[in-house]
């Protein structure tokens, strides 16, 4: 997808000279409209005939490929299904256009031309639809390549094509196009650091990431060092980091546009860059997966870039705490009593409920900015998996009901789903300690509304909102319900959805 080009053009699908074009066809319909009927027309009734043959139903993510022989100028047409029309959305635009290109790279498709899906007849907003499948189209394409010797035998496609045939809608379907290719490189962005092995993606390697977005997108950067971080009180941060040879980063975007005197949206990543679990070892099984204990760092990251990139008119800081949690001579203990950067206590129960300790430091930070709201996402807790499901949605809590209504009608946008899950007070007696003010744990029973509460003790007054991202950041196998604008490894989640946040928030 990297050297994928993305164009907008006017004009007849069925006229376009490329590899590929693609059109549609929704379940149920036996005589296609639009563009495909175009098409069809132009093929003298190939798609027709399918259908009547009942070889081409329109299912979701079906596909049927065509070979035009000399008919329009196009080598191959490709019709996909978008299932039933009364559950058809901007998600599902997104799948399509995975779909469609996952199949033109099996084709070695170099120029793909396509519809905007859903623009047309479905009534979806066009702006928002040619963002979908310019999102979806990349997102389908992503493969993580770092390490691999040999490039793969599949090349990714090297040009996009939007067709669309009103000359008057021409600049919706430019303006989606433009966001959709900014938040699509910036999702991949958050997949490749979560996808990076730990002794690659150290808390270094964040700061110097973060410092190459900052000097190509003009952020504000700031990175603290461990001796910053003490004189600022962080002892539940260094705490947890004390037994790594590789030093804590504490990572600080801004993005600040020219003239706009607005109190910022903060923004606050988990930057666990590796977690064994320190003295409370998690087992090897468990152990395997936890290079991706920084995706919510990584999101925040990713946020930043495409929040920069598209200039919003609204200030945003990203913090993202980095470091791992080891076991060792200096490691913490459970027994032992750390103080955090507001002056709160906490006792230490397991050394493995780490994360809320350096999310406990860097949500105190953020009252300094004064913030419309802060927002933290975190692979919290096992317990989240538990209580929504692997692959199902994050879990949010939100001391604030406007911001937590902002989050849900972003999730509902985008398809990265929350589900919102009570922050009762009663969480709190569970989180009491007798030594300290607090617990970093209460065992495994209502761990995720435990472990929420406890870091609403360090936002203060602040709108805040908690995004655990525990069943979402990762995959750790294909599924056959695995959308197709997902694979196996990180998938960004987060990035998206908090940026449909922002710009709604900003416009």
């Amino acid at each position: 997808m990297d050297k994928l080009e993305v164009r907008v053009q006017q004009g007849a699908i069925q006229e376009v000279d490329a590899d590929l074009i693609v059109v549609n066809l929704f379940e149920g319909v036996e005589t296609p409209g639009g563009a495909t009927g175009a098409v069809d027309r132009a093929l003298e009734g190939a798609i027709r005939e399918r259908i009547a043959a009942g070889d081409l139903k329109g299912k979701l993510n079906e596909t049927a490929l065509f070979y035009p022989r000399g008919a329009i100028p196009a080598r191959r047409v490709l019709v996909v299904g978008l299932g039933k029309p009364d559950a058809f959305n901007l998600e599902k635009v997104l799948q399509v256009s995975a779909t469609a290109a996952r199949t033109a790279r099996e084709l070695g498709v170099k120029h793909l031309a396509t519809i905007v899906h859903g623009g047309g007849a479905a009534g979806l907003d066009l702006e928002a639809a040619a963002q979908a499948v310019v999102e979806g189209t990349l997102l389908g394409l992503y493969r993580f390549l770092d390490h691999k010797s040999e490039p793969p035998e599949e090349a990714d496609p090297e040009r996009l094509t939007l067709v669309e045939f009103s000359a008057e809608k021409l600049p919706a379907v430019q303006a989606g196009a433009r966001t959709g290719e900014t938040v699509a490189r910036a999702v991949a962005l958050t997949r490749d650091l979560v996808n990076q092995p730990a002794n690659v993606a150290t808390p270094d390697y964040l700061a110097t990431k973060a410092a190459e977005l900052a000097q190509a997108l003009g952020m504000g950067l700031t990175v603290l060092d461990e001796a910053a971080m003490a004189q600022l009180g962080m002892g539940a941060l260094l705490a947890v980091t004390r037994a790594s040879d590789l030093p804590a980063r504490f990572i600080i975007l801004e993005h600040r546009p020219e003239g706009v005197d607005a109190p910022p949206v903060v923004l606050v990543g988990k930057g666990i860059t590796f977690d064994t679990g320190g003295v409370n070892l998690k087992t090897a099984e468990g152990m395997q997966a936890m290079k991706g204990d920084m995706a919510g760092a990584a999101a925040v990251m990713g946020t930043m870039a495409a929040v920069a990139s598209l200039n919003l008119p609204r200030p945003v800081v990203g913090l993202m705490p980095a470091c791992e949690n080891k076991p060792g001579g200096r490691a913490y203990r459970p027994g032992d009593v750390l103080k955090a950067m507001n002056g709160k206590t906490i006792e230490v129960i397991n050394t493995d409920a780490e994360g809320r300790l350096i999310l406990a430091d860097a949500l105190a930070y953020a009252a300094r900015y004064h913030p419309a709201a802060v927002v933290d996402l975190a692979t919290l807790t096992g317990a989240c998996v538990i209580a929504l499901g692997a692959g199902m949605a994050a879990g949010l809590f939100a001391s604030d009901d406007d911001l937590a209504r902002r989050i849900e009608e972003a999730a509902q946008a985008t398809g990265e789903r929350v589900w919102r899950l009570p922050l009762w007070e009663d969480y709190l007696e569970k989180m009491r300690s007798d030594v300290a003010d607090l617990k970093n744990s209460a065992g495994r029973f209502g761990g995720v509304g435990t472990s929420a509460i406890f870091l609403k003790q360090f936002v203060g007054d602040l709108p805040w909102a908690h995004l655990d991202i525990a069943p979402v950041a990762g995959i750790t196998r294909e599924t056959n319900t695995l959308p197709p604008y997902l694979t196996k490894g990180g998938t960004g989640y987060g990035v998206r959805l908090m940026t449909a946040l922002l710009r709604r928030w900003a416009a």
